[in-house]
């Protein structure tokens, strides 16, 4: 438990910068590696959140101090990664301190969320105890969402209350009672894997690229181009003409290109398939 103090503790002060970071860094892998016990749990949970967005929902993260920031930071990279709705995937974070034991400020948060039963909500919390998280979460049951409960705290109140319980042994923090490290990491990859998951299981991602890529800057126009070029096999020439007739849109440029359409077509064509560029192409059915 992160509480608990590390063997070598009595120790520590005492270490060369060296060895402090040879331990941090060997912490942190076992901390990777604790996550590897919960691989099927996460899995049910990408399986539950896709087909809840699938069928129009929306995906909340609640969470509070570290935990509330991993998720912040979770949500607000979809959208640039998978070129999803800015609203597809929200953060509530409480803050630190006394906002962490805000059972009030929970309720009132899931409440303004506007939760139902399409929706999916992963409550993040290291110690599967915080108060703001809790709430959140209890509101959430009774609109009738899906719960994930992401904790590093096996047996905790959250792992209870959740209908997919995620709980990670990561063990004891270099510094005790410091969830940003050991407990940090095993959250932020299982958050990784559940955000990716989600959305390759819906389409926005095609054969291991950002295909739904927001093109705001010109290292992310010539990632489109490379990835139009690679998957389609076109001249530099004929990817540029048809990313400017789709005006950055990835999607619609190797449909373009790969189907011998216009993009009006091929944006009909993706409407379609939901934007999911292997059902447009034909390549997969429907899901």
């Amino acid at each position: 438990m992160s509480e608990n103090a590390h063997p070598r503790a009595d120790a520590m002060d005492s270490l060369t910068t060296g060895e402090l970071l040879e331990l941090m860094l060997t912490e942190d892998r076992r901390a990777i590696e604790a996550v590897r016990p919960v691989l099927d749990r996460i899995a049910e949970a990408v399986d539950e959140i896709a087909e809840r967005l699938r069928a129009g929902g929306r995906l909340h993260y609640f969470g509070a101090g570290t935990s509330g920031r991993l998720a912040v930071l979770d949500a607000a990279e979809c959208p640039a990664t998978f070129g999803i709705a800015a609203d597809l995937v929200q953060a509530h974070a409480a803050g630190d301190g006394e906002a962490e034991d805000d059972h009030r400020k929970g309720v009132s948060d899931a409440r303004g969320a506007g939760l139902g039963p399409r929706d999916a909500v992963i409550g993040v919390s290291a110690s599967g105890r915080t108060e703001y998280v809790l709430a959140a979460v209890a509101r959430a049951k009774r609109e009738g969402s899906l719960v994930v409960g992401l904790s590093c705290a096996p047996g905790s109140p959250l792992g209870a209350a959740a209908d997919v319980a995620i709980e990670i042994d990561a063990g004891p923090e270099v510094v005790a009672g410091s969830t940003r490290l050991k407990a940090g990491t095993a959250q932020k990859v299982t958050l990784n894997m559940i955000s990716t998951g989600v959305f390759i299981q819906l389409g926005h991602t095609y054969r291991g690229r950002m295909v739904g890529v927001v093109t705001t800057n010109e290292k992310l126009r010539a990632r489109a181009a490379r990835m139009v070029r690679e998957l389609t096999g076109c001249s530099d020439e004929r990817v540029g003409a048809a990313l400017h007739e789709a005006e950055g849109n990835a999607r619609v440029a190797i449909l373009m290109l790969r189907c011998g359409i216009d993009s009006a077509a091929a944006r009909t064509r993706l409407t379609a398939a939901n934007g999911d560029l292997a059902v447009a192409l034909g390549e997969k059915g429907r899901a």
